[in-house]
């Protein structure tokens, strides 16, 4: 089989190259082999001579491809399973380029498992004048690559099927039919080991030429393994560690880096070489495939002379039918997105919503809402109504008086006072409230995922103070049901400025009365009718209408004197214990209130996204935990 060169690539339609397109084409020992008459005679010939028959490849090898690289119960397919749910779940909350690269890897993994299982790819890769043409060729057996001095010299991919099938393999490569060889018959060809490989001889990765690199970086992330020729100028070249080997650390077991031309180093310089080349590859994070390990297979040759050629093709026979090569690679590629997709996933410590932040977050809502405030007005409107039901006459009339609302007055000046913690609005310390708790869900989860945990707060705050005042009023907070939670004057106790001096809505609603009120009442109206009684006995004998004697009138009006203030005394003694339950019940009322609308609003929807996090962080760990690099 002849080269293929620049010059030949541009004049196969004119010219008697004797170059087919799909077939083999060239020449060999003088004679042309152009196509199915030329293998035809060669088979005749082999049989002739006795020796066995090359196989016969296919026109346009249409054989039925074999699915399933990698086996149905391995790691492989549950690790592709996990990466595809994770890319659909995170589809809204993270950006499309973020998730390129896992997309890519999918794509390409079910192309892959579609094509033929009993083929391995591998490309041969290197620099301008690593003789990787060269020893293309002594691998093939045959000089299908172009080699000489003239630079590049490989302008295209070219490839060498061992056996047929292997079409829609190179169609993905996108190696045209014109460039698509089989060994010519002889050793290489009917090696067993070798049956099933497929060898592709790439463009110089450092050529000038901006379309041959793009060529090799093409190449290179759809075949199942490469061997990198390197030699002893360029072994150390920047542009070759930088730029893939070190970006590919993690397919070193589809990896094989070999010291080409070792006939020009003399004595031992070829082995002092190779262990800094060795040396390289570490620092390039290579896992080196030493003492039966996995890892890149390192070694040196001659191409050239063949020097170490058979050995190299030993080892590929034993890589291609062990046929786990793209199972191998895509396994590395799927180690490499998830590598790529950690800080995106992985978050430090755990991350969550406590029942501490929990309390605190109710608690914060509570204050907002002025539940305290609230029971601690219930409690006094309690007080209230029970002295008023159980205080005198005398004591009732001063309270009507101090009740109309004149200046001065007790009530009003309570209400000019305005406590300290008044001073934020009940709006910025819901916002506040919600801020917080959202920053303690957020707190070590990976960017994306901390910001939607923060938008999900946030969009669900946003009628929070409103919707606390109608529970508010619900609830039965105090002067809800006279105020409307503060709406009908037009002003919000949540929503808008704080009432002064008020919780929210004002004043409790009249409280019930116990069932030993009455009794109260009937022993306050006995007192207030002895002192009465008394009274008029004493102003009788004053005025000469009744018969003289004070000590009897005095000690009766006495008694409803002392009497009154005693029974106000003891019902307010009383009345202490249902007043704080009255009042704690209240707040509990309106805390419990807030707590719900709270919940419901910001908790509920954080909590969502957490358990959202969750799920893409358990598919990110069954992506990562049969991980064959370690990465």
């Amino acid at each position: 089989m002849t080269a293929v060169t620049d010059e030949d690539q541009g004049n196969d339609s004119d010219s008697g190259t004797g170059k087919t397109d799909g077939r083999e084409g060239g020449r060999k020992d003088g004679r042309w082999d152009d196509g199915l008459i030329a293998r035809r005679a060669a088979a005749a010939e082999a049989r002739e001579a006795g020796e066995p028959e090359s196989p016969a490849p296919a026109e346009d090898d249409a054989e039925p491809q074999v699915e399933a690289y990698a086996p149905a119960d391995g790691p492989l397919p549950p690790r592709l399973d996990a990466l595809r749910e994770l890319v659909g779940l995170s589809r809204a909350r993270l950006d499309r380029d973020t998730l390129a690269e896992a997309g890519r890897v999918l794509d390409e993994a079910a192309a892959r498992q579609r094509l033929s299982s009993r083929h391995t790819v591998i490309a041969v890769a290197g620099a301008t004048g690593s003789g990787k043409s060269t020893l293309f060729n002594a691998l093939a057996g045959a000089p299908i690559s172009d080699t000489g001095l003239r630079r590049p010299t490989t302008s295209q991919p070219i490839a060498c099927s061992w056996t047929d099938g292997a079409a829609g393999l190179l169609d993905r490569l996108a190696v045209p039919g014109r460039l698509r060889r089989r060994p010519h018959p002889g050793p290489a060809a009917f090696d067993e080991a070798l049956q099933g490989l497929v060898l592709v001889d790439l463009p110089d990765h450092d050529s000038a030429a901006t379309e041959h690199r793009a060529q090799v970086d093409r190449v290179l992330a759809l075949v199942d393994a490469v061997i990198w020729v390197v030699d002893p100028e360029k072994y150390a070249d920047a542009a070759l560690h930088e730029r893939y080997l070190r970006p590919l650390a993690g397919h070193a077991e589809v990896t094989f880096v070999v010291l080409n031309q070792t006939d020009r180093l003399p004595g031992e310089a070829a082995d002092l070489v190779l262990d800094d080349l060795r040396r390289l590859l570490d620092e390039d994070g290579i896992a080196l495939g030493e003492h039966g390990e996995p890892g890149a297979t390192v070694m040196s040759l001659s191409a050239l002379t063949g020097d170490g050629v058979p050995e190299l093709r030993e080892m590929i026979g034993r890589f291609v039918q062990d046929r786990t090569a793209a199972t191998r690679r895509l396994s590395a590629d799927v180690d490499a997105a998830a590598a790529r997709l950690r800080p995106v996933y992985v978050a430090e410590g755990r991350p969550g919503l406590g029942e501490r932040a929990r309390d605190e977050f109710t608690d914060r809502l509570a204050e907002a809402v002025g539940s305290a405030a609230a029971g601690q007005a219930a409690e006094r409107e309690w007080r209230r109504n029970a002295s008023r039901a159980c205080g005198t006459p005398w004591l009732r009339l001063w309270r009507w008086y101090e009740n109309r609302g004149l200046p001065g007055s007790l009530d009003r000046l309570g209400q000019a006072l305005t406590p300290p913690e008044e001073e934020l609005t009940a709006r910025q310390r819901v916002e506040q409230a919600v801020r917080i708790v959202a920053d303690d869900a957020a707190d070590g989860l990976p960017g994306p995922w901390a910001q939607a945990v923060r938008e999900a707060a946030f969009n669900g705050a946003r009628g929070l103070p409103e919707a606390l005042d109608e529970l508010a009023v619900k609830a039965g907070a105090p002067g809800a049901s006279k105020r409307g939670g503060g709406r009908e004057e037009g002003r919000s106790t949540v929503g808008g400025p704080p009432l002064v001096g008020a919780p929210l809505g004002g004043r409790p609603a009249k409280p019930p009365r116990p069932k030993w009120w009455p009794a109260a009442v009937l022993a306050q109206v006995s007192m207030t009718l002895l002192q009465i009684f008394g009274g008029l006995w004493l102003v009788g004998q004053i005025i000469g209408v009744l018969e003289p004697g004070l000590v009897t009138p005095a000690l009766i009006m006495l008694a409803g004197v002392v009497g009154g203030p005693l029974v106000e005394w003891a019902c307010a003694a009383a009345i202490r214990g249902p007043a704080r339950r009255y009042g704690q019940d209240a707040e509990r009322r309106l805390r419990e209130a807030a707590a719900g609308c709270g919940r419901a609003r910001v908790l509920d929807p954080v909590a969502a996204e957490l358990v959202r996090y969750r799920e893409v962080r358990e598919r990110y760990v069954t992506v990562t935990e049969f991980s064959t690099t370690g990465r």
